[in-house]
């Protein structure tokens, strides 16, 4: 046993090797890296992947996840959930054939850039022949899935959702996402009728000046830059070599420094949770966040949470490091700005009411395209149709439609249902972190280490060691109840617009 397990060790530390240096090239193909330079990356990217195909189907590794799954009871917690994950990987990497893997995975590192012209453009046709790969791809990696025993009576699109949130599905989802739109859309309108206007305008912020307030404001939060770093990409991101380099990026526009601000802080809730995974995970593949859901749960949580609350920017503005556009409204004012709600086109610009709204229109065009219910060519019309259909807006042009997103030149389809998921169990941790903890207290005092040591011991200690649903329940005694998002909702929006 001893022997194979050291075995084992050795070709996770190789798997481990070879997804950091996929990481690295990726991390530079969104930050730094010429664009004109996108053929070599994206074939070093599919090598890479090349290589980590042929390591997850290996006859030896294989062969020593069978007989760890014949010895459960011989192994450790740790070990047996591993063998369990790659298990799940290796069947569902083996049902795609080798070449067209590497084609696929050439195709998503291209894919960023030609994504990335085309926004700057607003010009859809330069991206549509990629993103038509993309989705044929997709789809029919799926359907190689659909193969499986276990699968033989799921969707494409749900097989999908399962590589992002294990367990769920469009049955579930539908359901979720019916009670909130019958809950969000009236209350929206509501608050929008009793919504005071403001004449307050916030002044410019030079560029130079962002950047040093998002490293301070970071920090400020928790993230620890000996361990990670900071970057800029036309769409923000987070990502992790291991638990020791965590990076993430933002976005700066010098007219909107709110948007830099958010997005900051954002994204470190994603790297707090990176950064907080328990050390005896340091050496397996479960050191890192567990399914998107959840990996959002903690994004939204410090977003809206903390970072849209009243006592959190009281604490902010006695550092007397906050901008002085900002220093110099009061609080109450202050309050009223970061939260006013409007029907923007931009989902990681929208509040928190509207959010999820932004969300459903994302799951449904997804799923109809996988259900082969829309043609990519006919997207951007669709697109708008159902903004106008959720929101009442039409966006201005595809840049700020169909374009808006990272994720679909990615391949991340799937990925977006996440977002909502992860604004309702963030509001479920908070009703349960109240319990333990004078949350408005500390965010005013500026006592951010308690609440990031709350969520270190119930939730980013644990990594990918538990599925999402378990955790979730031992942290707030119930699965996901979707009645705390809405209530969080109501009482701070009604109460704000009294």
């Amino acid at each position: 046993m001893k022997e194979r397990i050291k075995i084992f060790r050795e070709l996770i530390k190789e798997k481990k090797m070879l997804t950091a240096m996929e990481t690295l090239i990726e991390w530079d193909i969104e930050t730094t890296a010429s664009p004109k330079n996108a053929e070599l990356l994206s074939k070093m990217i599919g090598d890479i992947s090349m290589r980590n195909y042929n390591l997850s189907t290996s006859d030896e590794l294989n062969a020593l996840l069978s007989f760890f799954m014949n010895n459960r009871t011989k192994i450790n917690k740790t070990l047996k959930k591993e063998v369990e994950i790659l298990t799940e990987e290796a069947e569902r990497i083996e049902t795609i054939p080798p070449k067209e893997y590497q084609e696929y995975s050439e195709l998503i590192a291209k894919s960023h850039s030609v994504w990335q012209e085309a926004k700057v453009k607003k010009d859809f046709g330069i991206f549509k022949k990629n993103l038509k790969k993309i989705f044929e791809f997709t789809k029919k990696f799926a359907k190689y899935e659909q193969n499986l025993e276990k699968n033989k009576n799921k969707s494409v699109y749900d097989i999908l959702l399962n590589h992002y949130e294990k367990g769920m599905t469009t049955e579930k989802l539908d359901i979720f996402f019916d009670g909130l739109k019958k809950e969000i859309v009236p209350l929206l309108k509501e608050v929008l009728k009793k919504q005071k206007k403001s004449d307050i305008k916030i002044e410019k912020v030079d560029i130079n000046t962002q950047r040093d307030f998002s490293k301070y404001l970071s920090q400020y939060l928790g993230f620890d830059f000996t361990r990670g770093a900071i970057g800029e990409s036309a769409h923000p991101f987070t990502t992790s070599i291991n638990k020791n380099d965590v990076r993430f990026t933002t976005k700066y526009t010098e007219s909107d420094p709110l948007s830099a601000f958010f997005s900051t802080v954002h994204e470190t809730g994603h790297g707090i949770y990176e950064q907080q995974v328990g050390d005896n995970l340091v050496e397996t593949i479960l050191e890192t966040g567990g399914s998107m859901g959840l990996h959002e749960s903690q994004s939204r949580f410090y977003e809206n949470i903390i970072g849209r609350n009243k006592s959190f920017w009281k604490g902010l503005k006695k550092t007397k490091k906050l901008y002085p556009q900002l220093q110099k409204i009061n609080i109450d004012t202050l309050y009223s700005i970061i939260n006013k709600v409007e029907k923007s086109p931009i989902r990681i610009e929208a509040d928190e009411l509207t959010y999820s709204l932004h969300i459903m229109v994302r799951y449904e065009i997804e799923k109809e395209i996988c259900e082969d219910k829309i043609a990519i060519e006919d997207l951007p019309k669709i697109w708008d149709e159902k903004m106008r259909e959720y929101l009442g807006i039409t966006p201005k042009n595809v840049s700020q439609g169909v374009l808006q997103d990272v994720h679909w030149s990615c391949g991340l389809i799937g990925y977006f249902p996440s977002y909502a998921l992860g604004s309702a169990y963030a509001s479920q941790i908070y009703h349960t972190m109240k319990k333990d903890l004078n949350v408005e207290e500390i965010l005013e005092k500026g006592e951010l280490p308690l609440i990031q040591q709350w969520l270190e011991n119930k939730i980013h200690k644990l990594g990918l060691s538990k599925d999402t649903n378990e955790i979730i329940k031992k942290v707030t005694g119930q699965e996901l109840n979707p009645t705390y998002y809405i209530d969080y909702l109501k009482y701070k929006y009604l109460e704000l617009n009294k």
